[in-house]
C-alpha cells in the first residue's frame, strides 16, 4: 500500500519527508499519516516532519467518499495523532488543497503555500464536510472569519490563505521554504514543543482560570529545566576561573 518512496530524509538530516497523494482512498491515507507518526516517534534524532501536499484532484475535494463512520473516525485519530507530535510538523503545499489535504495542512504547525496554491474546503453535494476540519478553522480564525469561509464554501486563493493566517509563507522554492521552516522552528524541540503546542490551541476554547494550572505547571517545568543548565554550567565556569 505505501512504500518507502513515501519517505525520503530531508538532504540536510533536519527533517522526515512524506509524500501524501490525495486520490488515494480514506484507508490508505490513514494507514500513511500512522506509518509517518510511527517513524517521526522512532527517529534517534527528533526533527520536523514535512508534509508534501500536491494539487488534489477534483474528486477528492468530495471528501471523504464513500466510507463508514468507523473509517472516518481512525482517520480523525490519525490527524490528531499528528498534530500531537513531540515532533514539529510542516506542510509544504501546491496547486488545489482539498480534501485529505486541507485538513492535513490545518492540523500542522507551519504552512507554505507554494505560488500557484489555493485551498477547498471539502464539499459534498454543495454541503461543506463537517468533520474537524471546521474545528480547527474556528482555532486558526476564530467565529467570525471561519463562519465567513464556510458560508462562501468555495476555493480560498493564496493572498487570502495568506492574510487569514492559514498559509505562513509563500516560496516557489520548496527545498529552501522547508529548511526556513525547520530552522525557525528548531528553536524548541522535542517534548517543551508539544506542550507549548498544545496550550496554543487549549487557549481558545479555556477560560482563564481553568487555563492557567497547565501554563503554571509548564512555567514550572522551563524553570527547573533552566535551573539544571545554569547547575551544569557553574562547575565548567568555576573551572575556567581558577585557571
Amino acid at each position: 500500500m505505501h512504500s518507502d518512496s513515501n519517505f525520503t530524509e530531508t538532504p540536510d538530516g533536519l527533517g522526515l519527508m512524506v509524500k501524501v497523494d490525495a486520490a488515494r482512498p480514506l484507508a490508505e491515507l490513514t494507514v500513511l499519516v500512522n506509518l509517518a507518526c510511527d517513524r517521526a516517534e522512532g527517529r534517534p534524532e527528533k526533527g520536523a516532519v514535512i508534509l508534501e501536499l500536491g494539487t488534489t484532484p477534483v474528486d477528492r475535494c468530495e471528501w471523504p467518499g464513500e466510507v463508514n463512520i468507523l473509517a472516518v473516525n481512525r482517520w480523525e485519530r490519525a490527524v490528531r495523532r499528528l498534530e500531537r507530535l513531540d515532533t514539529l510538523n510542516i506542510a509544504v503545499a501546491h496547486g488545489n488543497c482539498g480534501g485529505p489535504a486541507m485538513e492535513l495542512l490545518l492540523a500542522t504547525d507551519f504552512r507554505i503555500g507554494a505560488p500557484d496554491l489555493q485551498l477547498t474546503l471539502p464539499v459534498n453535494e454543495g454541503h461543506v464536510w463537517p468533520g474537524m476540519l471546521l474545528y480547527r478553522l474556528v482555532q486558526h480564525l476564530g467565529l467570525a472569519r471561519a463562519r465567513q469561509v464556510f458560508i462562501r464554501g468555495t476555493g480560498i486563493p493564496l493572498r487570502q490563505a495568506s492574510e487569514l493566517g492559514l498559509v505562513d509563507e509563500v516560496c516557489g522554492d520548496v527545498p529552501a521554504a522547508v529548511r526556513a521552516g525547520t530552522a525557525l522552528l528548531e528553536r524548541v524541540s522535542g517534548r517543551e514543543a508539544a506542550v507549548r503546542r498544545q496550550l496554543l490551541l487549549e487557549a481558545a476554547t479555556t477560560e482563564y482560570d481553568e487555563a492557567l494550572g497547565a501554563h503554571l505547571a509548564a512555567c514550572d517545568r522551563e524553570l527547573r529545566r533552566l535551573c539544571v543548565g545554569r547547575e551544569a554550567a557553574a562547575p565548567e565556569l568555576t573551572g575556567k576561573a581558577t585557571a
